[in-house]
């Protein structure tokens, strides 16, 4: 399956090429990630990422209800991702 996984933003940096990109921490686990279809997304706040491409904000509350609906699902784990207490 699919999975858009939400995470937080701890870095926003340009490449060489001019395109967004940033460091997102996925329960502790950082990922480096296209941030290009989120160009006004700062440190700190939440974004969906799919493939290695931001694809939306949300704010915390609906990050954390996400991470909670993966853990009812298992699929945290099938993501190698630790499940948030």
């Amino acid at each position: 399956m699919c999975l858009g996984v939400p995470g937080k933003v701890v870095e926003v940096e340009e490449n060489p090429l001019g395109m967004t990109m940033g460091k997102v921490s996925f329960a502790g686990i950082t990922k480096d990630v296209c941030l290009a279809y989120v160009p006004d997304v700062k440190e700190g706040e939440y974004v969906i990422v799919h493939v290695g491409f931001a694809i939306s904000k949300l704010d915390e509350e609906e990050a954390m209800e996400v991470f909670e609906l993966l853990k009812e699902m298992d699929e945290l784990a099938e993501l190698e991702i630790p499940q948030p207490d």
